[in-house]
């Protein structure tokens, strides 16, 4: 797939997602057959103003390429201003701008899904990052801000005319969350309407449903989300089915597996503290549906070794060999 001068290996993308895309969990994704990642979102204002907390949320592994970096905020001339810091970074390949975050700390300041209540904005925003970066630039967004306002088409169509390589549309509402269903019938008119590449991006759970949402959308390319969480496999089977070739489906042996490759990647890049704590989520998605797995995850989280957790995922290992 090619977005701007940027070739990509295969059009099959993770989600950034906050909390959840960071360094470990984004090698992971890309050795599974990942086309892109993308870092979580970050604050322009941060970037422009040092905060030396919003910095690390960067950094990308030698593991990770092809990654992307998503910025976030509603000033054109700051968001701009970011850019500086990317341009010369040549293990970041592309700058994708957020106009879809429906969180409401987020919308509240007018960034993220609310920029699509206000189009000139978002419009302005486009054109001052495409002044100034080196890197193509593409912008995630939603249908609309609620029912009553479903604008895509026209805001799909101004932030081309703005000058984005491509463009990711998430079939919901802003309002909506993650809530009901994706609306993969608009994301197609989308595609429809415009010239430059569309991901679609929503409900997308299984090799089946990818394969399905391309033929019937006519996207570019597919984003997984909330579908790789604990399941990085989803890339490769993905790739397995477009091929023709049998989905092969990770053993409850192989996700214990991974969950503790998980672990020790995210030590190796956030010490043992932060680790533990912020891969709870992960390791309760790996652990989902085992047998004996609440237990499992009871005791982990009383932990604060990794050394100790990693001998309670070995013990269960053998509880379900």
């Amino acid at each position: 797939m090619q977005i701007g001068n940027l070739r990509l290996k295969n059009n099959v993308f993770l989600a950034p997602m906050a909390g959840v895309t960071d360094i470990a969990f984004r090698e992971l994704c890309i050795e599974q057959g990942c086309g892109l990642v993308y870092t979580e979102m970050i604050s322009s204002k941060a970037l422009f103003y040092g905060n030396s907390k919003t910095e690390h949320m960067f950094d990308i592994s030698e593991k990770e390429k092809p990654c992307a970096v998503q910025i976030f905020g509603s000033e054109p001339d700051i968001m701009a201003k970011t850019c500086e810091i990317f341009n010369f970074r040549d293990d970041i390949c592309l700058v994708d701008i957020n106009m879809g975050c429906p969180a409401p700390k987020i919308v509240k300041n007018g960034d993220g899904s609310a920029l699509m209540k206000t189009p000139d904005i978002a419009e302005k925003i486009v054109k001052a990052v495409k002044k100034e970066s080196l890197k193509p630039v593409t912008v995630k967004m939603r249908i609309g801000f609620d029912s009553e306002h479903i604008n895509v088409l026209d805001f799909a169509k101004r932030i081309e005319q703005a000058g984005a390589d491509a463009i990711t549309v998430h079939g919901r509402t802003s309002k909506q969350m993650y809530t009901g269903t994706a609306d993969w019938n608009i994301i197609s008119k989308v595609k429809n309407m415009i010239s430059i590449p569309v991901v679609g991006n929503g409900d997308i759970k299984t090799a089946d449903e990818a394969q399905y949402r391309l033929d019937m959308s006519k996207c570019d390319g597919i984003m997984i989300g909330r579908g790789a969480m604990g399941n990085p496999w989803i890339f490769k089977q993905i790739r397995q089915k477009r091929l023709g070739k049998k989905v092969k489906y990770p053993t409850d042996i192989e996700k214990i597996d991974l969950c503790i490759d998980h672990y020790r990647r995210s030590i190796k890049y956030k010490g043992q503290r932060r680790a533990l704590l912020e891969m709870r989520k992960h390791m309760s998605w790996y652990l989902k549906g085992l047998e004996a797995s609440k237990e499992i995850k009871d005791k982990i989280n009383c932990e604060d070794s990794i050394e100790k957790v990693i001998e309670i995922l070995e013990t269960y290992k053998n509880f379900l060999y």
